[in-house]
């Protein structure tokens, strides 16, 4: 469905504002072990609902006069995978998904560092950075908006290579709180940390969305089952490695609790890291999606009983 992926991460990034504010409202208020039973209560009882819902309770149609033969789950599991493995084969989806999750990969992410940085050498109180993500996910919002109004028919290759240029500035704003640029022009740094700490991580997540769309307007009929938690299943490992890759980099300079000095420059690496990936930006695709309004069913024998309307074109095809 057109403008899904769009309304589900608004919904996210919604979820995320009031997620933030009501921790940072609550930790100020009690002790931090009473908020982590609050919050650890409230995730097993989205599981217990998720468990009890039954997918006839969804209202989803379904288009076949008859059941579809019984299967055992190893078989369905086989035929998920011979249909995953099917969709990686084509380019159009493969190289956008592979440019996405080594875009992520190669980034050492300092992410803890600067926590530590914030927090026992500046003296920031926790729930600033905390409020922080308050600020990023409002800006998240605001991006997701933009791009489900007016970005979405900029080409891809072009919307991507400016995200990703974006990103790699905003990963320069560490160093500059560290470099104590913020106090020469009168910015404290409880102020600036609220307003930009959170705002890396933010356009990271926002550089994602375009490639959830772009793979579910390519994948097959009745394989977004597979490739859409296969995509999101490799951005995870992907934010993994780039974690493992921060590590590395923290220990090689030797940044430790007590000695940030060569922490500038982990962030200029940082920065320089990021815009690796603009070197193999032609593996995305030239264009911009166009909606088609009306689209009548396809895909493949097994999966043609699905019909989605406005189905997501692509004029392209990568060599």
């Amino acid at each position: 469905m057109v403008g899904l992926q769009s309304y589900t991460f608004m919904a996210i990034a919604m979820a995320g504002i009031l997620g933030n504010s009501l921790g940072g409202i609550i930790l100020s208020r009690a002790h931090p072990r009473i908020v982590l039973v609050i919050f650890t209560s409230l995730l097993l009882v989205q599981l217990a609902i998720s468990f009890a819902t039954r997918e006839d309770s969804l209202g989803l149609s379904h288009t076949m006069d008859h059941d579809p033969p019984k299967k055992s789950v190893l078989d369905s599991i086989r035929l998920q995978f011979s249909d995953l493995l099917a969709a990686l084969n084509d380019n159009n989806i493969s190289r956008p998904l592979v440019w996405v999750i080594a875009s992520i990969s190669v980034v050492p992410i300092l992410s803890g560092t600067i926590f530590c940085y914030q927090t026992q050498f500046l003296n920031l109180d926790p729930s600033i950075i905390g409020m922080s993500r308050v600020t990023g996910q409002m800006v998240l919002l605001s991006l997701i908006v933009l791009y489900d109004r007016f970005w979405k028919r900029i080409s891809m290759r072009k919307l991507i290579g400016m995200v990703q240029i974006l990103y790699a500035s905003s990963l320069l704003l560490d160093l500059i709180l560290v470099k104590q640029v913020n106090l020469k022009v009168g910015i404290p740094n409880d102020v600036f940390a609220l307003c930009f700490a959170s705002l890396a991580e933010t356009i990271a997540t926002f550089k994602t969305m375009p490639f959830f769309v772009l793979i579910a307007s390519l994948c097959p009929a009745g394989c977004e089952a597979s490739l859409i938690p296969f995509l999101a299943s490799a951005l995870c490992l992907s934010s993994i490695v780039s974690g493992f890759f921060g590590i590395g980099l923290a220990s090689l300079l030797g940044i430790t609790s007590g000695n940030y000095i060569s922490l500038p420059l982990g962030s200029l690496l940082q920065c320089l890291a990021a815009l690796v990936p603009l070197g193999w930006i032609n593996n995305l695709p030239p264009s911009g999606p166009i909606v088609e309004q009306d689209r009548s069913m396809g895909g493949s024998k097994r999966c043609g009983r699905i019909q989605r309307a406005g189905k997501v074109v692509l004029n392209f095809h990568l060599p």
